[in-house]
């Protein structure tokens, strides 16, 4: 399904002064006394992203490129924190931040710019920030990173999670192969809904038996690639249903051609196209693509219109540069629904597989936006 952008080229989302915020809490008909306080609780490393753009080509050695424009915002896990908080989710984010103007900014930029619970962070006195420099160009991105583990203390042995995590709907973590994280277990046996993704491993092996806490997961969400290399197939759908054996839900992305999905408890499978967008920036798209399938899952939507909605999300989160900065809130997506609502040519088909829309977004405004979010350093044309 090939889209226009969801704002005129050339105008940037965070920007549009006439668009208006639309107030949506996809959990509103789920909601009942007693639950617990968050909806999605996550834990991992704030980075300060300072991000360049506006770059012709990769940096060349021995020489220098100028960037038309630059800016900064809170990366690494803030980046699913803020998709997860700008799609309606009570969003809980255990971290450790310095105590350095970095650690201050993000911390400032999460907690009062997006609304997300920092409770369970704390301020390591002396500890610096991560910092990550990533340069956007040809629709792609290369990133330099520095960062120090955080000192223990007694509420976080491991640096960043507590012992014990607050009650959630959901949490969403990041496997890592060959290590056990205790908090995901002990959300597992309080009934929070675990989620996780995985990144590449450098080991090599690629054994499932590595990963321990998938055991404690309702469902995994791995790109083709790892999926194949996990369970040695050469089919990412064939993967998605091995996936089952050790997982109740595996949903596997692939890239240009979409995403799959396979029910292990009801043998329900999804299949759903990718939206055809320009891509400006990857950072930060499969974090908005599991925020937006999170969102739908505790919704209680169907399969497939989980999919569509985090494929959505995605796509619109790589119209802009940035990863937290670019995760796209309900504004955006009336924004999109609205326009590709204009166009006679739309295949009417690619259309009716977003319809659910139509009961999510009230007709009426908001709330003025843009919000006050993750606000960039320096902005050039269609830069941050």
């Amino acid at each position: 399904m090939a889209v226009p952008p969801a704002v005129p080229p050339g105008v940037s989302q965070k920007t549009t002064a006439a668009a208006a915020e639309t107030v949506v809490d996809p959990l509103k008909s789920a909601r009942r006394a007693g639950d617990p306080p968050c909806d999605v609780y996550l834990t991992g490393t704030v980075f300060l992203d300072i991000i360049f753009t506006g770059l012709d080509s990769a940096p060349v050695r021995g020489t220098e490129s100028w960037a038309r424009g630059m800016g900064s915002s809170p990366g690494g896990v803030a980046n699913m924190a803020s998709a997860l908080a700008r799609l309606g989710l009570r969003t809980s984010l255990a971290a450790a931040f310095g105590d350095d103007h970095y650690g201050e900014y993000c911390w400032d930029a999460l907690e009062r710019g997006e609304g997300i619970d920092l409770s369970s962070s704390r301020t390591v006195p002396g500890w610096h920030s991560p910092v990550t420099v990533s340069m956007a160009y040809e629709g792609e991105r290369t990133m330099v990173s520095h960062g120090h583990e955080p000192p223990p203390d007694a509420d976080s042995p491991d640096g960043g999670a507590p012992k014990c995590p607050p009650r959630a709907r959901a949490a969403v973590a990041s496997l890592v192969p060959g290590v056990r994280a205790p908090w995901i277990a002990a959300a597992a046996r309080r009934g929070t809904r675990i989620f996780a993704d995985v990144g590449w491993d450098d080991t090599g092996a690629w054994d499932l038996a590595a990963l321990p806490d998938l055991a404690h997961c309702e469902a995994f969400l791995p790109n083709a690639q790892e999926a194949m290399r996990y369970t040695d197939t050469t089919c990412p759908r064939a993967a998605a249903h091995a996936l089952t054996e050790h997982v109740p839900l595996a949903v596997v992305t692939l890239g240009a051609e979409g995403a799959y999905a396979v029910d292990g408890r009801t043998g329900e499978t999804a299949s759903v196209p990718a939206i055809e967008v320009e891509a400006l920036d990857p950072t930060g798209a499969g974090d908005v693509f599991v925020a937006g399938f999170v969102t739908g899952t505790l919704a209680g939507w169907p399969l497939a219109d989980r999919l569509a909605f985090a494929g959505l999300t995605a796509a619109l989160s790589v119209q802009e540069f940035g990863g937290s900065l670019s995760a796209p809130g309900w504004a955006e997506v009336a924004a999109w629904w609205r326009r590709v609502g204009e166009f006679d040519e739309q295949d009417p088909v690619a259309l009716r597989r977003y319809a659910f829309l139509e009961d999510l977004l009230p007709a009426g405004g908001g709330r003025a936006w843009p919000l006050r979010r993750a606000v960039p350093t320096i902005g050039f044309g269609r830069s941050l």
